[in-house]
């Protein structure tokens, strides 16, 4: 990460539980408005941080690592939505939608969250995390709570279960060394990648 990178990221968790500390009550006295600004931190997020994966992969110029994230994100999501389908669960507060399991957006935030890490190591994966674990937690404290803490557990479970499915770490390694033998000789190789 570079220094503004590392920079912005504890200032944007700054902004967002310094919101969280100014709450106020809102639509007639149920809902703290730190309620509010969790739920749309959540929606934000569980898009941002599979296209900060993928955009890294196009940065970097990882074609690899573009066709593995586009496997395991693309998993993910077919997985969730057709266990949605066919458990049908109800969705919490009594509401009439049976389409609770597992969390979509718990499960682009760490579909995302890991490939972050799995390809990149855990210097990224690690704010990644955190800000996947903000998006679950959305999904159940946001004023809607639309999910249970069941169907937030799931939805990271089929995230991560399918980035490490089909995505290997980055292999930055740029040099070769190899050594073979036999009974006329040795032969010392070394080879450099551009």
């Amino acid at each position: 990460m570079h220094t503004n990178a590392k920079s912005i990221l504890p200032l944007l968790l700054f902004y967002i539980f310094s919101l969280f500390s100014f709450s106020q009550v809102l639509d007639g006295g149920t809902h703290e408005k730190w309620e509010f600004v969790l739920e749309d931190t959540g929606d934000v997020l569980q898009i941002a941080l599979p296209a900060s994966a993928l955009l890294t992969t196009i940065i970097k110029q990882d074609w690899e690592g573009t066709k593995q994230f586009a496997l395991s994100y693309g998993t993910s999501i077919v997985v969730t939505h057709s266990l949605k389908r066919i458990i049908k669960k109800q969705r919490p507060e009594g509401r009439h939608l049976y389409d609770s399991f597992p969390s979509g957006h718990t499960t682009s935030a760490f579909s995302g969250a890991s490939f972050i890490q799995r390809r990149y190591g855990w210097k990224y994966g690690k704010w990644a995390y955190i800000l996947a674990t903000i998006v679950g937690v959305s999904r159940m404290e946001g004023p809607d709570g639309w999910h249970d803490i069941w169907d937030v557990l799931a939805g990271a479970t089929v995230g991560v279960g399918s980035t490490y499915i089909f995505t290997t770490p980055y292999d930055q390694s740029k040099y070769n060394i190899s050594f073979s033998s036999n009974n006329d000789g040795f032969l010392l190789g070394f080879s450099m990648k551009f």
